[in-house]
């Protein structure tokens, strides 16, 4: 998932788990113990907001100290300039991966949302039509997390066509965070994560994860659907191609208006006419976009026809942006 511009974290009472504070720990358990200084807070908030769109204001200060302590712990650091130092040079690009991990919370869940998978459902007869036919499908879990999202759709669709594989149709899954693409990528979780009546729909794709844990590993077939990708949504997108479906939900939510409408653009430049894009519930469409999503279910819109004359130019507006590889 994407922490856009607009993210000011201004209250955690209303953030989704997402992006919920961790408690911070006691001065005694802080290796840096000095504090954070106001230059060095203002450099590595200036940092994160230009690598990764999040807004960290000063009332999150020590949301932020909590946070970074933990990467210094990790790297037996006692100094946050010494630290700052580190993720602003040459030599800090892994560990500025590591950062965007640390200050991003990965909360999600299968079937999250329900109704999103019904109208899914109701959609899936159409796409798989379409693949069994010869055409091209596909859908675009953007800001996926740990990967229970995207293992809904692929169950949602494969619960419709069980061959589906045999077909073109694929879902791209991308996140900001690396550490969330390789544990989507291995598709094992803890059974607190499945839910102890999963939607049967999951569960006859559930099995015994390979290391007799207790956990639970999603099955081949539907990893066979999935390709995950680590993903900045502001940044220019590696691959070309429409999207038929894209969710992007509890992302935009973290935008300033001009980013959520930048972003949104980007989607609708990407999707054909009657393409489904389905947002976070706390989320709202801009109205400057009404010439190309119309509303058709909750916190779910179509792709409609551009209107001649009205809205905005379509075109994507990432800086940089160009011809890159299909989303095959």
């Amino acid at each position: 998932m994407v922490m856009p511009p607009g993210c000011s974290l201004a209250s955690d009472q209303h953030l989704p788990a997402r992006l919920s504070a961790r408690p911070e720990p006691g001065r005694g358990d802080d290796p840096a113990s000095n504090g954070l200084s106001d230059a060095d807070f203002v450099a590595v908030s200036r940092l994160i907001h230009r690598d990764t769109g999040i807004l960290i204001t000063a009332p999150k200060k020590s949301m932020l100290v909590s946070r970074l302590s933990r990467r210094l712990r990790s790297l037996g650091m006692t100094d946050f300039s010494d630290y700052v130092a580190l993720v602003q040079g040459e030599a800090g690009a892994n560990e500025r991966r590591a950062l965007v991990s640390a200050i991003t919370t990965n909360v999600t869940g299968f079937f999250r949302e329900p109704h999103h998978f019904r109208a899914l459902e109701d959609l899936g007869p159409a796409l798989v039509a379409r693949a069994r036919s010869g055409g091209r499908v596909r859908l675009w879990s953007a800001g996926c997390s740990t990967g229970q999202e995207a293992f809904s759709i692929a169950a949602t669709l494969l619960s419709i066509a069980p061959d589906l594989a045999r077909y073109d149709l694929r879902i791209l899954a991308t996140d900001i965070d690396p550490a969330v693409i390789e544990t989507a990528r291995a598709g094992i979780f803890d059974r607190q994560a499945i839910g102890d009546t999963p939607p049967p729909q999951l569960s006859r794709f559930l099995k015994d994860g390979p290391a007799g844990d207790g956990r639970i590993a999603v099955s081949q077939p539907l990893q066979d659907l999935i390709r995950f990708e680590e993903l900045n949504l502001l940044h220019p997108w590696p691959f070309q191609g429409q999207f038929d479906v894209i969710f992007c939900r509890n992302v935009v939510i973290y935008f300033d208006a001009e980013t959520r409408f930048d972003l949104w653009m980007r989607f609708a430049a990407r999707m054909p006419e009657g393409g489904s894009l389905f947002i976070g519930h706390s989320e709202r469409m801009d109205p400057r976009l009404d010439p190309f999503f119309l509303p058709v279910g909750i916190t779910q819109y179509e792709r409609s026809a551009l209107k001649a004359g009205s809205g905005p130019v379509l075109a994507e507006t990432a800086p940089g942006s160009g011809k890159g590889q299909a989303c095959r």
